[in-house]
């Protein structure tokens, strides 16, 4: 098995990695796969399907799926160009995407919420439509969006199931598909869990390439929070969700060098850093998915925990926190899933946890047993959490989760470093038991806001 780091950590927008991100990665696919048809289509047409209705006004998902069928993608969009795309396609019920001439879209004929028909393959299922002339449909493509940008067609989606259940092994030096495979390849091979990920990235790029990607990733986590923390003002969606990480660390700043701080104010520094990075989420601003948008926050502030607190840190070891990182993300979606439309927020905090937990165990000097105990501790006490947004934006209670999921991840790197990797619960058990526990779970708490907060807070 082999996932990139690259495709676990995308540049993108907000607010949410699965209905945002995914929708226009899916609008801008179907404009490639349309491109390549021998006829001319006339207008275009789009239904959003389970998670993707209920909670898509919340997520943006309407305006992103229309971007796509503009042609643009999350990581390149430009804001100012997004909004004046939009503006064009309320006036003129037309988009105009590159090589395929004016296409008839009404957003509000032509763009369907589906809250009774969820697709077979995952909650999070979208179809695109070309029409003729007459309005009848020439060509369509079933998408599902399953978490963290990712997009698969209906037929990709298919073929994974038998990929999965195939023997074929990934042309990487390194092919772990489990945390007791990558454990036993690290025992045999003598090297740490960041050195095995490296050797299997160069597979593919070259040092360089990978080097400046991966500081290229932490520049935009660090712009990202460096925003949060100097914006105020109040959230967009209707909440009215004041921003608060910015006078969270002014406050923080000014209380630095005073000798009756006490020591769990460093959990304040952890929870604000998160906290910025999430509310420039939830105001659509440029994000890293970490591996969701709805998760964005806890690996960059663990980061920016050992790199500002923690003494001797250096960016050189940067690499070998996001490889580790990219490690442990890769075994939880290839095993379980990181969708909270799946699975609930222990795929999105609970994943992006065990993900930083690792990643801050591997740059303390940890051992691969240490680092995959980590990991194991941080994902195994996010079991069981619910997805529930209220509104369905990314706000409530998504923002201070990623602080919590923050002060979580640093508290299980610094148990397991007390350890000597031994320990009761594999990572693979509780990578299961999450998979188990998504599976059993109600819908009503898996990203549909139609219970727990969502139904209980007063959200209007």
């Amino acid at each position: 098995m082999f996932l990139s780091v690259f495709d676990l950590f995308k540049i993108g927008v907000g607010p949410s990695s699965s209905h945002t991100m995914g929708p226009m990665v899916a609008g801008a696919r179907f404009l490639e796969d349309l491109r390549q048809q021998p006829f001319k289509a006339h207008g275009l047409r789009a239904s959003l399907h389970g998670s993707l209705a209920f909670t898509g006004k919340g997520h943006a998902t309407d305006r992103a799926t229309i971007l796509g069928l503009a042609g643009f993608v999350p990581a390149t969009i430009d804001a100012d160009e997004a909004e004046a795309a939009l503006a064009r396609n309320r006036d003129s019920r037309m988009l105009t995407p590159d090589g395929l001439g004016d296409l008839a879209f009404d957003p509000d004929a032509d763009l369907r919420f589906d809250y009774d028909n969820a697709l077979p393959g995952h909650a999070n299922g979208m179809t695109l439509s070309a029409t003729d002339a007459q309005g009848d449909v020439i060509f369509h493509r079933i998408y599902y969006s399953v978490g963290g940008g990712f997009v698969l067609t209906e037929e990709e989606l298919s073929r994974k199931g038998d990929e999965d259940r195939s023997d074929a092994v990934p042309r990487v030096p390194y092919p772990f598909a489990s945390a007791a495979e990558m454990l036993a390849m690290a025992e045999k091979s003598g090297s740490s869990i960041a050195q095995m990920k490296r050797a299997n990235e160069l597979t593919y790029r070259n040092q360089a390439d990978l080097t400046d990607g991966l500081m290229r990733i932490w520049q935009v986590m660090r712009d990202c929070m460096d925003r949060g923390l100097s914006a105020g003002g109040t959230l967009p969606g209707g909440l009215a969700v004041r921003r608060r990480a910015q006078g969270i660390h002014q406050k923080l700043l000014a209380e630095r060098g005073m000798n009756l701080t006490a020591p769990h104010v460093i959990n304040d520094w952890m929870s604000t850093y998160a906290m910025a990075v999430n509310e420039e989420n939830a105001a659509g601003g440029q994000v890293v998915t970490a591996p969701t948008n709805g998760a964005a926050g806890v690996v960059p502030a663990v980061i920016r925990y050992w790199l500002d607190h923690v003494p001797g840190a250096s960016e050189r070891e940067l690499p070998d926190f996001l490889l580790t990182a990219a490690a442990v993300g890769g075994l939880i979606k290839h095993n379980a899933s990181i969708s909270g439309a799946e699975c609930g927020c222990q795929a999105e905090v609970g994943s992006a946890s065990a993900m930083a937990a690792a990643g801050l165990a591997a740059v303390l000097g940890g051992t691969p047993q240490q680092i995959e105990n980590a990991a194991e501790i941080a994902l195994e006490h996010h079991l069981g959490m619910t997805c529930d947004p209220v509104k369905g934006l990314v706000q409530v209670p998504c923002i201070e989760r990623n602080g919590l999921g923050a002060i979580k991840a640093v508290s299980a790197a610094s148990l397991a470093l007390r350890g000597d990797g031994q320990h009761f619960v594999p990572l693979d058990a509780a990578i299961e038991t999450m998979r188990q526990t998504g599976r059993d779970m109600s819908e009503k708490y898996k990203e549909t806001s139609l219970g727990g907060l969502a139904v209980n807070v007063p959200n209007c």
